[in-house]
């Protein structure tokens, strides 16, 4: 078993420690598997749940305004891309209702006839339009800048980043080549928009390399923030809140824009965004929440930078933070204390029933929780901490149920032979009052000690055969143990014909009434075997065989009892002057009460834990065999009539 290899000094480690060492395997298993990148995927699709259940707003961001392109509006047009005369009329249009900035989020990297000179000269003539370009990495060449803008810095890169399974959930502020630093087109358009509001970029303060905005600072994400293990940061990246984008925003189509069929106050001192959303034209993103605009999570590339627009001013005017993080030691302490709660669980739950509720329940009070931090700004693992608690709980279950087998087993090997299913059942119930390391612990307790032997066995013995002596003494045996075990002893020891029973083991009384009990115990045993003997007698003379005469002695007094042998080889046994007594008063005067089938001779001891519920008569003091103290020893007669009336 798992803990079999954990030894100090030779002894198995105590359970708790053996639980505590698996337990910490599996936190560094999770730790490591984390560390590799193994549960990433499982942590941003819990992120993903999170955002879900975060609420979003119930209104739509006021300050902003899409015109979208649709399959419709391209069909209307008959041609795409756009030519350049039918985008100077939109933008036209809504110039004249006062926007704080317009966006253009398509391509114009060569001129589409015709319209060519009227759109340069639109560009030209204002500073608050905003358009795109691609730029190079190693997938793609890129897009240059438009051909009809000629200052650098109203032309913002729209590239996305999208995770390894796909889902959009950073965005960029900078990116750089290593010559140029480049602005994002999103947040070119929240400065314009943020002008008139008396807020510009500058650094902050406390740390210089960060973005300060207005009332936000924005820390760029680290490469193992969250549920990112070792990502490319490359650029100044943060999360994206995706509350406004969930909640959608005013729009426009782009046939409505070109005929002006639109209220002015939808583009009055409004950040305007004008993409494409068709499906057609490829600028469809896969997002982390359902939105049932165009497929379920698919989000076009202008809601994406409309939702980031938002994201900027919310943060700048109101202060509103972006998620938090434990940092590094933080989530690994988060992680090994789940471990710690599932090893708590697994060392004290048996029940599959109870195992799968109290999981149950300890799994939903972390996502609960996890989910209580998340909503208030902080991003704390949750598939890690799952993993671990889950891990150690059904490792240590699992771990301590073959144990608990593995004791059992060497407990029953030790003791099933000789004792009741009833009284075998109880030991292992109490097993913690005497068990220590799988075996019985050593220990000195009060119990009584029963000897049998057979008069005249070795006459008997010399005239049968190998195979019928042996047949008789299972015969003899097989009553005596069941006897025993009836009365609630343990069948300690087959020396020959001799038996040897112990009551009182393996578990330690609690008091003087449990020892007593234990002496009327072995004292009933040796009234019930005389009667045994007396049947198998009758049975014996109706087959030829010779009847056999009994000598019991029974002495109740101290013993040292535990184990001794190898782990392949146990052998439960008791040492102490009360054996030797037990032993000596079976032996003692073969001659006396020699007519009778069994003689028991008990000590005094023991009489007086009988409380008077059997007939016994006095031998008087005598010197046993080694010993130098005189003992009063008594002989049990029968069973003690009950009292009248």
């Amino acid at each position: 078993m798992p803990g079999s290899m954990l030894k100090r000094s030779g002894r198995a480690l105590p359970p708790a420690v053996t639980g505590l060492l698996l337990c910490a395997a599996v936190c560094v298993v999770v730790l490591g598997l984390r560390h590799a990148g193994r549960l990433q995927a499982l942590e941003l699709a819990a992120y993903d749940r999170f955002l879900a259940f975060t609420s979003p707003p119930h209104h739509r961001d006021p300050r902003i305004l899409l015109v979208t392109v649709s399959e419709e509006d391209i069909q209307a047009q008959s041609t795409w891309p756009l030519p350049d005369g039918t985008l100077a009329r939109l933008i036209t249009n809504l110039l004249k209702h006062e926007p704080r900035a317009i966006g253009l989020d398509l391509y114009r990297d060569i001129p589409v006839p015709p319209g060519g000179e009227e759109l340069k000269a639109l560009f030209a003539e204002n500073r608050d339009i905003v358009t795109v370009r691609k730029l190079r990495d190693r997938f793609s060449p890129g897009v240059p800048p438009p051909y009809m803008v000629s200052g650098p810095d109203l032309t913002g890169f729209n590239d996305l980043l999208v995770d390894p399974d796909g889902v959009v959930r950073r965005g960029l502020l900078y990116l750089d080549d290593g010559e140029e630093v480049f602005t994002a087109f999103s947040l070119l358009l929240a400065q314009l928009y943020l002008q008139r509001e008396g807020v510009s970029p500058e650094a902050d303060p406390a740390r210089p390399e960060w973005l300060k905005l207005g009332r936000r600072t924005f820390a760029p994400l680290e490469a193992d923030d969250g549920a990112y293990v070792r990502a490319d940061v490359g650029g100044y990246q943060f999360l994206l809140d995706f509350s406004s984008i969930s909640s959608g925003f005013s729009w426009i189509s782009l046939t409505e824009g070109l005929e002006g069929t639109f209220p002015p106050d939808l583009v009055r001192d409004r950040v305007v965004l004008i993409g494409s959303w068709a499906e057609s034209t490829k600028d469809l993103f896969l997002g982390p929440v359902t939105l049932h605009r165009h497929g379920g999570r698919m989000i076009s590339g202008v809601e994406l930078h409309a939702g980031i627009v938002s994201q900027l001013l919310e943060a700048a005017l109101s202060g509103r933070r972006g998620p938090r993080f434990f940092g590094a030691a933080g989530e690994m302490l988060w992680i090994c204390a789940w471990g710690l709660a599932g090893f708590g669980l697994g060392m004290r739950i048996r029940s599959p029933a109870w195992f799968v509720l109290w999981n149950g329940a300890a799994l939903a009070v972390l996502v609960s929780g996890s989910l209580l931090l998340f909503v208030k700004g902080v991003w704390v693992p949750v598939v890690p901490p799952a993993a671990a608690e889950l891990a150690s709980a059904t490792l240590l279950t699992a771990w301590l149920a073959h144990r608990e087998k593995a004791e059992r087993a060497q407990l029953m090997r030790m003791f099933s032979c000789h004792l009741s299913p009833e009284v075998a059942e109880s030991l292992w119930s109490r097993r913690d009052q005497y068990l220590e390391g799988g075996r019985p612990r050593a220990q000195e307790l009060t119990a009584t000690v029963l000897f049998t032997d057979l008069a005249g066995f070795t006459p008997v013995a010399e005239s049968l055969d190998a195979q019928a002596l042996m047949d008789w003494l299972n015969e003899y045996m097989a009553a005596m143990t069941r006897t025993v075990m009836d009365s609630g002893g343990v069948v300690n020891k087959y020396m020959g014909d001799a038996v040897m029973a112990l009551f009182g083991v393996p578990a330690p009384r609690r008091g003087e009434e449990e020892i007593a009990r234990d002496a009327r115990n072995g004292v009933r045993c040796a009234l019930a075997m005389k009667g045994e003997l007396e049947r198998l007698n009758g049975e014996w003379a109706a087959r030829g065989r010779t009847a056999m005469r009994m000598r019991i002695g029974i002495h109740t007094g101290p013993l040292m009892v535990g184990c001794i042998g190898s782990e392949d080889r146990l052998e439960y046994t008791v040492i102490g002057d009360t054996v030797n007594v037990a032993a000596r008063l079976e032996s003692f005067d073969k001659d006396l009460d020699a007519a009778s089938t069994c003689r028991i001779l008990i000590s005094e001891t023991t009489l007086g834990r009988l409380d008077g519920r059997f007939l016994t008569s006095s031998v008087g003091r005598v010197r046993l065999k080694g010993k130098d103290r005189e003992l009063s020893i008594s002989r049990v007669v029968d069973l003690a009539p009950p009292p009248a009336g």
